[in-house]
């Protein structure tokens, strides 16, 4: 089994980064999802791909893949340039 361990990133639909802080583990789809003849929803033959693991480290989230067995894929988190702002700036 395949996971991906990424820290994710905010909802577009907010300006909030409430949960961009913990780390997230997500299992790869192993079966691809279709869509249900009688109602047009989406389903998968795999249960896993709806388990989505949080951890506060980038180093547990490797840990408890190890220690499962599972193949994983580290993503790269980008960090947000902030730069300082000053009030006066707003003025000049």
């Amino acid at each position: 089994m395949k996971a991906r361990i990424f820290k994710p990133s905010r909802s577009t639909m907010s300006s909030g980064r409430g949960k961009t802080k913990k780390w997230l583990l997500e299992y790869e789809l192993e079966s691809k999802r279709t869509p249900e003849p009688l109602m047009g929803w989406v389903s998968s033959e795999d249960t896993l791909n709806q388990v989505q693991i949080y951890f506060d480290s980038q180093e547990e989230a490797v840990r408890f893949a190890e220690k499962k067995g599972l193949e994983y894929e580290c993503l790269v988190a980008h960090e947000r340039d902030i730069p300082p702002k000053n009030y006066a700036q707003n003025f000049q």
